[in-house]
């Protein structure tokens, strides 16, 4: 059977799946005008749970496995994660009327990670009984936080050259632009590591290897694992749909990058995975997790960070390219995409 075959088999398994077809729905009622509303409050605790239970499961297979296997899974993680920011600094930021400090934060936003749609990932590859390293999912923060320290720092490096050339133009900006856009580094990584989707997933990591938590996540987090996400993907569509208004603020450039992005990040990543395949024996399952994680760009602790670190960004460019069409495409399209791929390939 061929890649395309594999593709649409699998792209209608996942519409049947309560991952994308709540999210679906989440659209459907919310253009519908539906005003049912979930208090963001049930949404946090849902977040914290789903994270905490990826890290818990990653945890206690990181105690009961080799960590030489997670080095090159990592690294790559690491390198995709900043990769993907220069891939839109110098693809997004030279379109027409699209401002380069906007397009650095948008690669930033996509090469952070959707905690919800790397659970979707993980969902799709149990249900379909796909193999994969328990420990895969903690390599979450190798590719965020990497990414958005790059976004901040490459976008304050862009303003401080910008104001130095209006104040060589105009030197009565010399003294206030003086040390203005100097970039600190730790600042940034410890408010990606406070950051309540990192925190509740790195909380969930170190139970995981120092706690024994087995007996509560077998009966607790496991068990309620699919229900939450299910809610989760039901709230991220109603609020895909809202945002959707956000994109016709700015260029329509970023429809099109939205579109296409995931895909690319997605399988620069895969390409990475394949090289620790072949290598390490990072299973096909693995590259499918790592790939899933590129595609998909940060929907909570992304964004506060983002607008903190570049303030002069438009959120409404960064944010509604991914929540409105980023997201939707990574779990919908991405993920049996993906799939599709490494059956295709033969390693499934």
């Amino acid at each position: 059977m061929d890649f395309w075959s594999l593709f649409v088999m699998d792209f209608v398994q996942q519409l049947q799946s309560p991952t994308l077809s709540f999210l679906i729905g989440g659209m459907i009622i919310a253009a519908l005008g539906s005003e049912m509303v979930i208090p963001e409050s049930i949404c946090t605790i849902i977040v914290f749970m789903l994270l905490t239970k990826i890290g818990l499961t990653g945890g206690i297979a990181i105690r009961n496995s080799n960590l030489a296997d997670m080095v090159l899974p990592a690294l790559f993680a690491v390198v995709t994660g900043i990769v993907i920011v220069f891939v839109a600094r110098y693809t997004l930021a030279k379109l027409p009327k699209v401002k380069t400090v906007d397009a650095i934060a948008t690669g930033g936003l996509f090469g952070a990670v959707s905690g919800s749609t790397m659970a979707a990932g993980l969902t799709v590859l149990e249900e379909q009984k796909i193999n994969y390293e328990a420990w895969a999912g903690a390599l979450y923060p190798f590719m965020d936080i990497p990414a958005l320290v790059t976004a901040i720092v490459v976008a304050n490096i862009y303003l401080n050259k910008r104001d130095q050339r209006l104040a060589a133009a105009d030197p009565t900006l010399q003294d206030k632009q003086k040390g203005s856009n100097r970039v600190q580094i730790w600042p940034i990584i410890k408010e990606s590591l406070q950051g309540p989707a990192l925190s509740a997933m790195l909380l969930g990591l170190a139970l995981g290897l120092f706690a024994r938590p087995e007996s509560v996540y077998k009966s607790f987090y496991d068990p309620a694992f699919r229900g939450l996400l299910s809610v989760l993907m039901l709230v991220m569509g109603m609020e895909a749909w809202s945002r959707l208004g956000e994109l016709r603020k700015v260029a329509q450039w970023y429809v099109v990058y939205s579109v296409v992005a995931p895909f690319i990040h997605g399988l620069i990543a895969f390409g990475l995975g394949m090289i620790a395949h072949e290598t390490m024996g990072f299973s096909m399952g693995g590259v499918v997790i790592l790939a899933v994680i590129a595609s998909s760009s940060s929907d909570i602790s992304g964004p506060p960070t983002l607008r903190a670190g570049i303030p002069s960004a438009n959120p409404s460019a960064y944010i509604g390219a991914s929540t409105a069409i980023g997201t939707p495409i990574a779990i919908g399209l991405c993920i049996p995409f993906f799939i599709g791929l490494a059956q295709a390939i033969g390693g499934l």
